[in-house]
């Protein structure tokens, strides 16, 4: 059986499963250098991705579109998309559950769009994707074990789920704070470097910036000092919040910026920041932690992390730290990115099947494109590009087989480079325009991590925050980020990856396990889909795909 999971709003993404195995997920944004963010637009977009992958609308046996807050003249969730010429507004289910609904697994019929003839298409919540999506890509819901799922996406304040496997029965345990997914950007917001004047920004850009925050000020932070004595001040004000509002964040930003010299003397942005990034994060940990040890004290307890949220290392690395919980487990989408794996998924669940057979590297396939003049080509393995990086000292952007799931680059649209060197996560930073406080992130060989990084345990996504041991900050500066930290990505050099096989030859060939990772795109964007369009950019000497080496005349 054929399930189409469509999320049609930010982040627009087309999935397909199969019988419990995914086929593939396209995001809009990792489709001809679309812009970060981006919507599905028009439901053409649907057939094209299809037939890209050789298959029709008359193919697919259940189309599912992902829930949203949206709503149209009759005040029912809707989601706005082109059909053709014409705007339509497409009902969908809501974006979180109601007190008074079958449950956080309700299935909702529609019958505004017929995709293929067959009779309308379902909906589920927008928590319920991020809920199951995450929870059926676990290694739990593969041993059929119980587990804890907290989803905390921009518009709710964090949600605690219970997955039972063996009953496949599915229970809210708690909402845990009053405190919306968006509020770390939003507080952020109302301080340098991201107070910005959004008024004549149309209103997609100006959800499109606030989106952007989140994860440059994580970055930011870095710069700062948490100061504990300031979160009085922070619950103090909260406490005056009338109800739950996805705005009391940039209140509560904007009152301490204007009162900062009473309120948090002598504190920069960046310990403001900070120290908020920290307060958020004490909060969510401390009532995590008592509901689940009140409620199930001698339970087994697996962790799903779930929601945009779950894209904050300093959070995860709290929470896995705490020794509350046996495992935890974050997919590499857990944001809005895997919003059409996980509507796609909770109808797969609703059908009976509750594991998903899937696969990090499920994106759109590289091509080659039309490269400018004057670009050469020449055979190159990848023991040949390990030798290169090792003698040359140069970033190589590396496009290879399928684009990653997820927000996250992780070796098939890369930019590699060596870290012995700390000039280059300058030089990074400067060749994608991106603020010099930023960090590169360290891709490592599994088995050697452990004797480099603390704790150095197995994350092939990049969701855990990890420190040098000692010698190796000196022996590979360009992936130290400005706290001392590393968000670390493990790669086992038994995957059959071009990746692994680079990292492989570079360590047999220099004696270092670790090169620098960052994300091949221009800036705003999502990865580059083909050689040409990373030609164009033109930010680095070279570019490497299946086998071929491409050499930019201009630069070197």
């Amino acid at each position: 059986m054929l399930i189409c999971g469509i999320k049609a709003s930010h982040d627009g993404a087309v999935a397909v499963i199969e019988n419990g195995r995914l086929l593939f997920s396209f995001e809009m944004e990792k489709l001809d250098n679309g812009e970060r963010y981006s919507s599905l637009g028009d439901l053409a977009r649907v057939t094209e991705i299809l037939a890209s992958e050789g298959l029709s609308l008359a193919d697919v046996d259940q189309f599912i579109v992902d829930g949203w807050y949206t709503r149209d003249v009759k005040d029912e969730p809707a989601v706005k998309v082109a059909v053709g010429e014409r705007s339509v507004q497409l009902r969908v289910a809501p974006y979180v559950e109601s007190p008074s609904s079958s449950g956080p697994l309700q299935r909702h019929a529609f019958d505004d769009h017929d995709f293929n003839g067959a009779g309308g298409y379902a909906s589920y919540t927008h928590v319920a994707n991020h809920l199951l999506g995450a929870y059926c890509s676990s290694p739990f819901a593969e041993r059929e074990e119980d587990a804890f799922v907290l989803v905390w996406d921009g518009g709710i304040v964090p949600r605690l789920y219970r997955v039972q496997a063996a009953t496949r029965e599915i229970t809210l345990v708690s909402a845990l704070m009053p405190v919306t997914g968006n509020s770390f950007a939003d507080f952020s917001s109302q301080f340098e470097p991201y107070l910005r004047d959004t008024s004549n920004l149309s209103t997609d850009q100006e959800i499109r910036y606030h989106l952007s925050i989140a994860g440059k000020a994580m970055a930011y932070a870095a710069l700062g000092q948490v100061e504990p004595n300031a979160f009085a001040i922070f619950e103090e004000i909260a406490a005056g919040f009338s109800d739950i509002s996805t705005d009391n964040a940039r209140v509560l930003g904007a009152r301490v910026a204007s009162n900062r010299d009473e309120l948090v003397p002598g504190m920069s942005n960046a310990d403001i920041i900070a120290t908020y990034q920290a307060y958020l994060g004490r909060d969510l940990l401390h009532r995590v932690t008592s509901v689940v040890e009140r409620r199930f004290p001698n339970e087994h307890r697996n962790l799903v992390l779930s929601g945009g949220c779950a894209l904050n290392i300093k959070w995860n690395t709290a929470i896995r730290e705490s020794g509350v919980f046996q495992e935890v487990f974050i997919p590499p989408f857990p944001n809005d990115a895997g919003a059409a794996i996980g509507t796609a998924v909770c109808e797969m669940f609703n059908r009976g099947i509750s594991t998903l057979e899937w696969d990090v590297h499920s994106g759109p396939p590289v091509t080659v494109g039309t490269l400018p003049d004057g670009w050469r080509e020449q055979p190159c393995d990848e023991r040949q590009l390990a030798q290169l990086l090792h003698t040359e000292g140069e970033p190589v952007v590396v496009l290879s087989g399928r684009a990653e799931l997820g927000p996250r680059a992780l070796g098939n649209r890369s930019i590699l480079a060596p870290a012995t060197d700390a000039r280059m996560k300058n030089r990074l930073n400067a060749i994608k325009n991106r603020a010099a406080y930023r960090p590169v992130a360290p891709i490592c060989l599994e088995d050697r991590a452990p004797e480099v990084f603390t704790p150095g345990t197995p994350d092939p996504y990049m969701l855990f925050e990890h420190r040098m041991r000692p010698g190796w900050a000196d022996r590979i500066p360009a992936v130290v980020h400005l706290d001392g930290t590393a968000r670390l990505q493990t790669i086992a050099a038994t995957q059959d990856t071009a990746t692994a096989r680079i990292l492989v030859a570079y360590y047999q060939l220099s004696g270092v396990p670790v090169l620098c990772n960052t994300s091949a795109n221009l800036e705003g964007r999502g990865f580059f889909p083909d050689v040409a369009s990373a030609a164009r950019w033109g930010g680095t000497r070279y570019i490497w795909s299946k086998g071929t080496l491409y050499v930019n005349p201009n630069v070197g």
